[in-house]
């Protein structure tokens, strides 16, 4: 898990597209305030993205960073996708090919 290397994502169109429609569902996993991103914010949030694969983020007021900077951030960090920031959410996306099928989200080519 977090010794494991993972390659980084990357979508087409028409996959973050899809992923919006089901991250608008989505309840917030995942909260990152003025300690900014850090060992231990990291290491929630990947097991986080581990176990859902779509995950929505709230920034605080007090995150350090720009919104948009601060998505970029997470992604790089997690070395998932950034599917959409609006607002002060952030949804990333990461497969998982450990979850179970049914759990798992099958992203249209």
């Amino acid at each position: 898990m977090a010794g494991k290397m993972r390659k980084k994502v990357t979508l087409n169109p028409r996959q973050q597209r899809f992923l919006r429609g089901l991250a608008h569902h989505l309840q917030v996993k995942a909260t990152v305030g003025k300690e900014g991103i850090n060992d231990q914010v990291l290491k929630s949030l990947n097991e986080v993205i581990d176990a859902n694969e779509l995950v929505k983020i709230k920034l605080q007021e007090n995150f350090p960073h720009e919104r948009k900077e601060g998505g970029t951030l997470l992604a790089t960090a997690t070395r998932a996708a950034l599917v959409q920031v609006i607002g002060r959410m952030v949804v990333l996306y990461r497969g998982n090919p450990d979850l179970p099928a049914d759990k798992r989200v099958e992203l249209p080519q």
